[in-house]
Order: structure tokens, then sequence, then C-alpha cells
């Protein structure tokens, strides 16, 4: 997870982007008047007016979560989550999952899914030529 965010932050620097890459433990409140916060794995935000020194008020741009081993995390990840993220207004959200060894990606600001192994090189569709390589990436 720690290599993923390190090459996100990374094409951010050289690329001169607003956005700030955030890990967990890192509180998001989805939901600027809730008082209910979820800790994604990576967050990317772009709008530094979301920040403050609890976390993140609204949706991230990006969020990549790492699944969790058990049924839980996994119904978690692909369904709880999946649906609460697009409905806060995150623009893309990666599930990336260790035992199937996929990235899936949903890019809800045109509404495409696609599903990616961990041979594959995964395109960021917040950025057009950011492209992720997950054969040197250690996921964990």
């Amino acid at each position: 997870m720690t290599e993923l965010a390190t090459v996100i932050n990374a094409y951010l620097k050289k690329n001169k982007g607003s956005c700030e890459v955030n890990v967990a433990p890192f509180a998001v409140l989805l939901n600027k008047d809730s008082r209910n916060y979820v800790e994604p794995d990576i967050s990317v935000v772009c709008d530094k007016d979301k920040l403050n020194e609890k976390g993140c008020s609204g949706a991230p741009d990006w969020i990549i979560e790492v699944v969790s081993p058990g049924s839980s995390g996994r119904r978690m990840d692909y369904m709880t989550k999946l649906f609460k993220y697009q409905e806060a207004g995150v623009r893309e959200y990666w599930i990336v999952d260790p035992i199937d060894e996929t990235v899936t990606v949903y890019d809800f600001e045109h509404n495409d899914v696609g599903k990616y192994s961990f041979h594959d090189i995964v395109p960021a569709g917040i950025y057009r030529d950011l492209e992720i390589d997950f054969t040197g990436i250690d996921y964990m």
C-alpha cells in the first residue's frame, strides 16, 4: 500500500499537481455534516479546503482500498464502501484485491468499470497520463 501511495505522490510532484495523497489512518467524513467517518487505505484529495486537522471533510477525489482477508472485509469494500463512495461524490474508486490479484476500477465520473490483474498496467481515470504498473508494486 505504501509503495502504491508513493507512486501516486511521485506522479503528483513531477507534474506539479495540487492534490494530496493520504494513507490510513486518515479520517474521511464523506458528508461534511456527518459524524460517521471511514478510513480508506489511500485517499487523494484535490480540494485543499476539505482538509483539516481531523482529516478530510467531504469526498476525496480518488480512494483506493486494499481488500482485507475474510468475508466481512470483502463485503465491506465491494458493496458497502462502493455505494457510500459513489453516493458521496468520490470521482474514482479502486479495489485492490490481493487474494484474486485484481484491481477493480470504478470511474464514477464516466460511469465505467474496469478490471485488471496484477500483471497489468492500470490507467488512472482522474489523470490522463498516470498508469500504474502493478507488477512492481507491493500492495500490502
